[in-house]
């Protein structure tokens, strides 16, 4: 038997949805508003709830949406359902570590190679690879290092 997920916000949750779905502010975006009005046409405490075919329809998303956003709020409560879960880790692992970050300074902070004035980006960048520090690196990584530690080159 499956089990059913029925919202009943409180007179507190419901005028917070409502200022929210009437909100003109550039900080709320869409996405928040379409949650709010699917939340509020679900509202079995509202004045008149609707079927979740009917909150699709007029809020116009999939079904499917509405009964994962129905469920939602019934595991995990209002904020988890309205705002957006933050990611834990990023999409790609930064290439800087603090690690590189060091190294970066230290050749940067050093004596240039021999016939050589200064150290150049792209001199920075094999180097980290030659020592084996990282598998590749780019010179505007390495500027922006520099540029973050404010260490010239000049």
């Amino acid at each position: 038997m499956k089990t059913q997920y029925f919202i009943k916000l409180t007179a507190e949750e419901r005028s917070r949805l409502q200022r929210i779905k009437s909100s003109s502010s550039k900080k709320i975006n869409e996405q928040l508003k379409k949650r709010a009005k699917v939340i509020l046409c679900l509202d079995l405490n509202g004045e008149k709830p609707l079927t979740p075919e009917l909150t699709a329809k007029k809020c116009k998303v999939h079904p499917e949406t509405v009964y994962k956003f129905r469920k939602e709020f019934c595991v995990s409560g209002l904020e988890e359902t309205i705002t957006r879960k933050k990611r834990e880790t990023p999409p790609v692992p930064p290439k800087v570590t603090g690690e590189v970050e060091a190294h970066i300074v230290a050749i940067a902070c050093s004596e240039p190679p021999e016939g050589r004035t200064r150290w150049t980006l792209l001199m920075i960048a094999d180097k980290l690879m030659l020592d084996g520090v990282v598998d590749y690196i780019s010179d505007v990584s390495v500027m922006n290092t520099l540029k973050k530690r404010n260490i010239s080159l000049i």
